[in-house]
């Protein structure tokens, strides 16, 4: 069995009922006529737009693009490379390149020209599929891997270099070609998020979406009457494979486009949703409108909703106990995972266990982990090391990387280069990355530590803490805050505040200053790090 044989499942048993709604509270432009033929549902007005297709439309289109992928020699052993927004497109593209038996190849809506370049390239993709918000990136690398591979445009008005998927399309069949596949066969490669470098090609198979699929529902318990809200970009397989939660329970999901916590509200109340998936900023958002009263809980019907769940950070305990101020019957659970591990759910901390937030948790569903010392020695209960995953949802490899590979794949363990403690209870507690710890004076200090403290001041909106060179100490902890809108905050009150943690803790310099986080929610560190001068310092250590 593979995540295919889901789809067909559901087409066939469910096949009039709603898969995927797109909603997009900002849409401005005609929507995209790609799909008119099947006469979507479709509902617009000045702040809400929205369409629909149901399983078994789903299910056509995903043939539809296989069919004509196979007329053009793609199979196994090919690779297709998918860069679009969310849009209720993405999902049958992406099905559709699985049931020709090749590779998925998702990439970053942020990637800039030469990076999308250097992932195809990386990753031999044979074909780019891409919307209307790429036209100019793609336009200026056409040269470079156009000429040897299709560029496939989704969307009206086609560009002259690229070809069109409504053409494409058009004529192919609609019936299932029946590639044989089996769990082992390769599925997909995604990339790293490149938060500690260039981003890594990670090559996964066909169990591993099937195990991730399985982690999911096991962990959230959907069900038929379940709608999810996605908003996470499909390409990262954090959104990715919580949505393979209602593919396995047949129940709708809906893309929603926008981030503002207004929108998240709107559509949790106007599509009924019962799961929604937020990163910390967002869930902090929310807070802050409901707050400060920009936002009013009476305006919308939450009731459904049953299930927020936080993954790709560490969350901090301040956090939920406020979000549980305003919703206090909501479930809470937190995800840890890598792409490396096919997403979230390797860690996660269970619905049953709120009294234990701020931990990432117990071992998912069908997964192994321990912490470990660089000697690949288990630690000793309560000391850190690194944390290291086993299971069926562990990558194949680092594509054409075989010294990341193996630096990374040790016995069948995952090193995630994550440093971890557990308590007494056997909950692991996320410390840091482990080359994002500080060392200062000799002593190790754990960024995700002191920014989970300086989370609980009722000003601070975001916070990042980094290494800084200093002569003496070697390395100084900087902490880089974000104040919520409308307060004031300064320095000295920001040093009497730190007085609450050991003295060695505390940051040596403050910064008031914006947080710069991937679309993942992840703080890009490398960034930070540029900015205030660490790259000096994180050079100066390689090299010695």
């Amino acid at each position: 069995m593979t995540i295919i044989d889901l789809l067909e499942r559901n087409s066939s048993m469910f096949g009039s009922e709603t898969a995927l709604i797109e909603v997009n509270p900002e849409q401005k432009a005609a929507p995209l006529k790609t799909w008119h033929e099947y006469d979507l549902v479709q509902a617009t007005s000045k702040s809400y737009y929205r369409r629909e297709i149901s399983w078994s439309v789903f299910n056509e289109k995903a043939n539809r693009f296989a069919n004509a992928l196979m007329s053009r020699g793609i199979g196994k052993g090919n690779k297709v490379a998918i860069l679009l927004m969310n849009c209720l497109e993405w999902l049958p593209i992406y099905f559709g390149i699985l049931k020709t038996g090749a590779i998925a190849v998702p990439l970053n809506f942020r990637y800039s020209a030469e990076e999308i370049k250097y992932t195809f390239n990386l990753s031999e993709s044979d074909i780019l599929v891409f919307g209307p918000d790429f036209i100019g990136r793609v336009e200026e690398i056409a040269g470079d891997i156009g000429e040897d591979h299709a560029l496939m445009y989704v969307g009206d008005g086609c560009p002259s270099f690229a070809e069109s998927y409504n053409e494409f399309t058009a004529d192919a069949s609609s019936i299932n070609p029946n590639v044989w596949l089996s769990e082992e066969d390769y599925a997909a490669i995604y990339f790293s998020s490149g938060t500690t470098g260039f981003p890594k090609a990670i090559l996964h198979r066909h169990r591993s979406l099937l195990h991730a699929a399985q982690v999911e529902q096991k962990h959230h318990n959907q069900q038929r009457d379940d709608i999810f809200l996605c908003i996470p970009p499909l390409y990262h397989t954090g959104a990715k494979m919580h949505w393979f939660g209602s593919l396995m329970s047949g129940s709708k999901a809906v893309l929603l486009k926008g981030t503002k916590p207004e929108f998240i509200l709107e559509a949790a109340s106007k599509e009924k949703c019962s799961i929604v998936w937020l990163l910390v900023p967002w869930a902090q958002d929310i807070l802050n409108a409901l707050d400060s009263g920009k936002l009013k809980m009476e305006d919308y019907d939450l009731s459904r909703w049953r299930l927020m769940h936080i993954g790709a950070q560490p969350v901090p305990q301040s956090l939920i106990k406020h979000w549980l101020d305003y919703f206090p019957n909501h479930q809470y659970d937190t995800n840890y995972g890598l792409s490396e591990s096919i997403g979230p759910g390797a860690v996660h901390l269970g619905v049953d266990n709120v009294h234990k937030v701020g931990a990432i948790g117990i071992a998912g569903y069908g997964w192994e982990n321990k912490i470990v010392n660089p000697d690949g020695t288990e630690v000793k209960q309560g000391d850190v090391g690194e944390l290291i995953l086993r299971g069926a949802g562990v990558m194949e490899c680092y594509y054409n990387d075989p010294k990341a590979t193996a630096e990374t794949l040790k016995d069948g363990w995952l090193y995630t280069g994550d440093m971890a403690m557990q308590d007494e209870d056997g909950f692991i507690w996320l410390v840091d990355r482990k080359k994002d710890v500080v060392i200062s004076g000799g002593e190790n200090l754990y960024p995700v530590e002191i920014e989970n403290f300086i989370m609980t001041n009722n000003k601070v909106s975001d916070v990042a803490v980094i290494g800084l060179p200093d002569e003496r100490l070697g390395e100084i902890a900087a902490a880089i805050i974000k104040i919520k809108d409308g307060m004031e905050c300064t320095e000295e009150e920001m040093e009497e505040f730190f007085k609450g943690m050991p003295r060695y803790k505390r940051p040596r310099k403050i910064i008031f200053a914006d947080v710069p986080r991937n679309p993942t929610g992840k703080i890009e560190k490398p960034k930070l790090r540029k900015m205030y001068g660490a790259d000096k310092l994180i050079l100066e250590q390689n090299i010695s």
